[in-house]
């Protein structure tokens, strides 16, 4: 469950949105992964668009896996649009993509202020993938410590040994953030299952954001990200991944943007 109040919270599509812009959410973040006097299970953060909008209305595994998140911040940039056209004003678009490098940034820069060096776990993406990210997190932010990667055979989420190993990889390097790049909802499903044994304080449901991290995807140009525009990107570079997805969400999400419409207005 979200540590914010519910003033600092809005209500869409079903979903509980923190409302913080992304230094505010990687702030808060890093105050967790640095707190040596934390207890409990591993707070996880989970960064929805318009396509977990779309699979949060049919999928109870995926809302209970956002009622149990410490941070909710939308990734979507038609969700931030649709908040202000309701009145609720989400401050802006927070995108995994965003936050897990922004930490990384933040954390080194702490460091050499004094604050211990922060530990990351990189979680998911390709074979070689996650070890190559690792690299130049190295390279480029050298006050924090990639700790341990492992990419995960395809169907792991259904064996059990596989995922005690994964477990107890993460439980050997002793992370404080986990970053899990293994694709929606199947990150977020994850996590939410074992986030009372993940031995780490913070776990980010990030997406591709370790292939960013790697240089083995391209994010889209800033002017692009500036005016709502990655999906077009993503979908230019991964046509057979992405077009039926985006089609569904193209026909479903102004349904539910007018669901959410008439709600307001009663």
């Amino acid at each position: 469950m979200s540590d914010a109040s519910p003033t600092d919270q809005v209500q869409l599509f079903g979903m509980t949105i923190d409302r913080l812009n992304l230094q505010q959410a990687t702030d808060r973040v890093l105050g967790w992964a640095l707190d040596d006097a934390a207890t409990g299970p591993c707070r996880y953060v989970v960064t929805p668009n318009v396509d977990h909008a779309v699979m949060f209305q049919h999928d109870g595994r995926l809302r209970n896996a956002y009622r149990n998140a410490a941070m909710v911040v939308a990734d979507g940039a038609p969700l931030v649009a649709v908040s202000r056209l309701l009145g609720k004003r989400l401050p802006e678009r927070v995108a995994g993509s965003d936050l897990a490098p922004g930490l990384i940034a933040a954390a080194s820069a702490a460091s050499l202020s004094g604050e211990r060096r922060m530990r990351v776990f990189l979680l998911g993406a390709g074979p070689g993938v996650a070890d190559r990210a690792a690299f130049r997190i190295g390279q480029q932010w050298p006050g924090v410590d990639t700790v341990g990667t492992y990419c995960p055979p395809l169907g792991f989420e259904k064996d059990d040994a596989e995922n005690e190993r994964i477990l107890q990889r993460i439980a050997d390097a002793a992370p404080d953030v986990v970053l899990i790049g293994l694709g929606a909802p199947k990150q977020e499903l994850w996590v939410a299952r074992f986030h009372d044994r993940i031995p780490a304080r913070v776990a980010l449901c990030v997406g591709a954001t370790i292939d960013f991290l790697a240089g083995e995807k391209k994010r889209s140009p800033a002017w692009m990200q500036r005016n709502g525009l990655e999906w077009l990107h993503r979908l230019a570079s991964e046509p057979r991944r992405l077009a039926a997805r985006y089609a569904r969400d193209a026909w479903v999400f102004p349904q539910l943007v007018w669901g959410e419409f008439r709600r307001s207005a009663g």
